[in-house]
């Protein structure tokens, strides 16, 4: 049997998701993969589909809705990987309980406010060009295991080459 996979959106959700299909083909050999909408997942308002109205209904309280549907949902251990505010979610979720092996978060500038590790195996993934990314002072205060991917903006996530370079790392 294959360990669990999930994987987070970032905060678009499905509706701006085709390049979640990138990791899909990478892993699917070797994870039960199952995606989530974090928009669904936080109950957020799509009706004023714009980053500040998404943005605002996380922050608000749909990452809190998000975390605790998630706890509901996933009982098992699991490995996620995670994009942006799926992130910050499945951070949260992992130190409520969420029994996560291994946490691959990508481009998650929201773990800046955080201070309380989670427990397992973590790495993050972060662009150079991100103004909004934690401080090298923050990563290495926690002792986290992180890379920093030259010449890239916050949605470098998207891109082939990038998905490829992160499932790889993945699969080691």
């Amino acid at each position: 049997m294959k360990p669990r996979l999930i994987i987070l959106s970032d905060l678009w959700g499905k509706e701006k998701s085709d390049w979640i299909s990138y990791y899909v083909e990478l892993l699917k050999d070797n994870f039960e993969i199952h995606y989530y909408d974090c928009c669904e997942l936080g109950e957020i308002d799509k009706s004023d589909y714009t980053e500040e109205n998404l943005h605002s209904q996380f922050v608000d309280g749909g990452i809190e809705r998000a975390v605790k549907n998630l706890l509901n949902t996933e009982k098992s251990q699991i490995t996620i990987l995670a994009f942006s505010i799926g992130g910050t979610i499945a951070w949260k979720a992992a130190l409520k309980g969420l029994n996560v092996c291994q946490l691959f978060i990508v481009s998650s500038t929201r773990l800046r406010f955080e201070n309380t590790i989670p427990n397992g195996i973590i790495k993050l993934y972060y662009e150079e060009n991100d103004s909004n990314k934690p401080s090298n002072g923050w990563l290495e205060r926690h002792s986290l295991d992180f890379e920093i991917i030259k010449n890239k903006q916050h949605n470098f996530y998207t891109e082939k080459d990038c998905a490829i370079t992160i499932c790889n790392k993945i699969l080691k």
